[in-house]
């Protein structure tokens, strides 16, 4: 019973479902509106300002093959705060827009199917300088941070949701993605949803090279309570949930 399981799930892995969709039927093709590109948001939400890809002056400059040499996962981390530069310059990084080609594509800072890009980044701040330690979500199109709560208690809430990997409340952020599925849905139906992970890969794997040019470290996490993590975020857990996590800091 386990082993049929298993072939069926393998099944997931493979594009054989693109031959089961008709492409005729999606969403797009029968005309319907694309989704945004980033989740709607109150107007009088609380906003901040990162810096624009221009302004980076304090960064230093990295070459590439070192950072792919010297990438790997880091689960130790300093007590040096990140500064707002560096968090701009990660997200940006991860899932800065480079050209809106529409009112539902965008051309981003890493592939991703159709340019549908159905990830959202919410972060969970817990050292970083004039950042109060809290919720945020990154809006793409604006470059901002928008503030979803703030709570001192977060440290323990993220080890919780993570099945109590309490190395993670040491490092200076949390990188969370959720999947908002129907925006690759729209153009690809039931051929969309192996995207969505591969799109995940593209986004993390930014992270750690990006982490090496600001002397950071970072850990993928991909284990933790489904249900938890969800409710950290305040997400429904149907039409957007979590999908990957990473955890971020400085390292010696």
């Amino acid at each position: 019973m386990q082993q049929l399981s298993i072939e069926r799930n393998r099944y997931f892995l493979k594009d054989s479902v693109r031959k089961m969709v008709d492409f005729s039927r999606t969403d797009q093709s029968l005309g319907v509106s694309p989704p945004p590109i980033e989740k709607p948001y109150s107007a009088n939400t609380e906003r901040i300002d990162l810096l624009a890809p221009d302004k980076f002056q304090a960064l230093p400059s990295v070459d590439l093959l070192f950072a792919i040499a010297n990438r790997q996962s880091s689960r130790q981390f300093s007590e040096t705060p990140f500064t707002l530069e560096e968090l701009s310059f990660l997200l940006w990084a991860t899932q800065g827009v480079q050209e809106q080609l529409g009112p539902g594509h965008a051309r981003r800072t890493v592939p991703s199917a159709g340019a549908r890009h159905a990830l959202e980044t919410h972060l969970c701040v817990l050292n970083v300088k004039g950042l109060d330690m809290g919720l945020y979500r990154y809006l793409p199109l604006e470059h901002q941070l928008l503030v979803e709560y703030r709570d001192k208690r977060l440290p323990e809430s993220i080890s919780r949701a993570a099945f109590q990997q309490t190395w993670m409340s040491s490092s200076a952020v949390v990188f969370v993605w959720s999947a908002i599925p129907y925006r690759m849905e729209w153009r690809y139906g039931l051929a969309a949803h192996r995207l969505i992970l591969l799109d995940a890969g593209h986004v993390c794997q930014n992270l750690y090279l990006a982490c090496e040019a600001i002397s950071a470290g970072t850990c993928a996490v991909a284990a933790y309570d489904q249900e938890l993590m969800d409710q950290l975020l305040k997400v429904d857990g149907k039409d957007e949930f979590v999908i990957y996590l990473a955890a971020v800091g400085k390292v010696n």
